[in-house]
């Protein structure tokens, strides 16, 4: 799946949860775009009429364009009359019926990737929890894109794994750790395969032989859930920590954990780590 479609579809179930709980009849938003100070509408949920479809909306203009200037939440209750924002896309939420708008940034790394609004065809104040909806739904793209972007830069850091120092792969293998705990939640089923064969493409970088270590580690039979806790050993991880980070409980965490050093033929935690790294199933 391609960067924009996959973030489009992240965009997409954001905002079908956010209508779902707080029952606002339209929400619609977008991400910036590369190299403009702008983001372009590009998913909408609820809505009668295309006149936000493709709504480019400048940084500073408009209640989104706040949002994107402030980096924070900003809503109003009546949209048309409101002094708190400039009134350049008046026509298009005015075609929309919209009256009452809240909007809220995506932030990844302290910059603003984009906005997701909700709205209803009322002049009535949105409360709190309308506002902690969105927010959260913001949330869930904000990790969608950190997990991305971190894919992204480990495959970059294995195109040359041999120039890499003890202490980058052990950033490298921190990263991967991390990224393996954030797959199982996120909600699109196809980023979250991608992340993981990313990942087991990682695994099999750090291997003086790849393709044959990753071969070896197909055939160990190690569930994900296994990886997972072999992951959070390899960190340095108690069992107790492990669960954390996975959410799981310690006993599942243990029981993983025993299976894996069973298939792996290890019998203790630093036998299995360095068994699964020879395997390639570990950075």
């Amino acid at each position: 799946m391609a960067a924009d479609a996959a973030e489009a579809v992240e965009v997409r179930g954001a905002l079908l949860r956010l209508r779902r709980a707080t029952g606002l009849p339209v929400a619609f938003g977008g991400l910036v775009e590369p190299g403009r100070p702008q983001i372009r509408i590009s998913e909408l949920c609820g809505h009668t009429t295309l006149a936000l479809s493709s709504l480019a909306v400048v940084s500073g203009s408009g209640l989104g364009g706040k949002v994107v200037a402030l980096s924070r939440p900003c809503a109003v209750t009546d949209y048309s009359t409101s002094r708190q924002i400039s009134h350049e896309y008046d026509v298009a939420v005015a075609a929309e019926g919209l009256r009452s708008v809240v909007a809220v940034p995506v932030v990844v790394r302290r910059r603003v990737r984009g906005v997701l609004y909700g709205a209803l065809r009322a002049a009535q104040p949105l409360g709190d929890r309308t506002l902690t909806a969105a927010v959260e739904a913001a949330r869930d793209v904000e990790q969608a894109l950190v997990v991305r972007d971190e894919a992204h830069s480990l495959m970059a850091a294995t195109r040359e794994p041999e120039t890499a120092s003890g202490a980058a792969w052990e950033q490298v293998r921190e990263a991967h750790g991390a990224l393996r705990a954030l797959a199982p939640r996120l909600v699109d089923p196809a980023l979250r395969a991608e992340l993981l064969q990313v990942c087991g493409q990682l695994a099999g970088a750090a291997s003086a032989e790849p393709a044959a270590a990753h071969a070896l580690g197909l055939g160990l039979g190690l569930a994900p859930r296994e990886v997972d806790v072999l992951v959070c050993v390899a960190a340095g991880a108690t069992n107790a920590v492990a669960a954390e980070r996975l959410g799981l409980r310690p006993e599942t965490v243990k029981g993983y954990l025993r299976s894996a050093m069973r298939k792996l033929g290890a019998h203790t935690r630093l036998e299995a780590v360095v068994a699964a790294r020879r395997a390639g199933v570990l950075p």
